[in-house]
């Protein structure tokens, strides 16, 4: 059976490699595309691969009233919720590609998609190679309790930490010990120096010319430690097999999953 996909976004970095992977799928069709800037033109033309038969349109209530069985957002920090929210309502599973929700949002998102019936994944990235750090520092942290995440980014990405990262920490908090440090409030000095708390992890965001993103998890225990890394290159195509990954599998419950390592098994 072909998936009928929303894609919000249509025109950004990953959303024109989304264009291109929707309109070679033999399972999936792009059904309608957002994207303010590009809106009247054919969303296959503005991502270069020629007409896919679907105008781009300038607002989600207009993206919306065509029926889908998948919203797909690759929007913008203080948009996503909004978006991912308005889609639930609408009965339409939902792939968060967007980074910048909180543990607070992600609370309300589930809780509205468990009303609704449908399905959410959220993913700080949708690379598998990312996801599987992910896996790896999991797996990690319920035998090493100390550990601190370390998130690098280009000097003009908005958001701190990014996606990749707050996710990181949020789930490393879930499953970790507690950590031999010194609590951050005893310590002498400028507190911030010791990065910003994420549930219970330090996470400490650098954004510099010459990264496009990386996400680097420490690990200490004495006399050792164990680094697990994720570097992204310039192109968009790593995230674009995890997202129609989880295009495939958004619909197999209710409620909010997030991470995409939890659908490698």
């Amino acid at each position: 059976m072909t998936i009928s996909v929303t894609l919000l976004g249509a025109t950004g970095w990953v959303g024109k490699e989304l264009v291109k992977a929707i309109a070679a799928a033999p399972d999936l069709t792009l059904a309608a595309a957002m994207a303010r800037q590009a809106a009247g033109r054919d969303a296959g033309e503005a991502a270069g691969v020629g007409s896919v038969g679907v105008t781009i349109v300038p607002t989600l209530e207009e993206a919306l009233s065509i029926p889908s069985d998948v919203v797909i957002d690759y929007t913008a920090p203080t948009a996503v919720k909004g978006h991912t929210l308005a889609a639930i309502a609408a009965g339409r599973a939902v792939v968060v590609g967007t980074s910048g929700l909180t543990g607070e949002d992600y609370a309300e998102i589930d809780r509205a998609a468990r009303e609704h019936g449908v399905g959410v994944l959220a993913s700080g990235n949708y690379s598998i190679t990312a996801a599987l750090m992910q896996r790896f520092a999991l797996m990690a942290a319920r035998y090493v309790p100390d550990v601190e995440v370390i998130d690098y980014a280009s000097a003009k990405k908005p958001d701190v930490p990014s996606g990749t990262a707050r996710e990181m920490a949020e789930r490393l908090s879930a499953v970790r010990q507690d950590a031999t440090s010194k609590p951050i409030d005893t310590l002498i000095g400028p507190q911030e120096a010791r990065g910003a708390t994420v549930g219970r992890t330090q996470v400490h965001s650098l954004r510099l010319p010459g990264f496009v993103l990386s996400c680097e998890v420490l690990f200490g225990a004495p006399d050792e430690r164990l680094s697990i890394r994720h570097d992204a290159g310039s192109s968009a195509a790593p995230y674009v097999a995890g997202t129609l990954l989880a295009v495939r599998r958004v619909r197999e419950q209710a409620g909010l999953r997030r991470g995409l390592d939890t659908l490698l098994d």
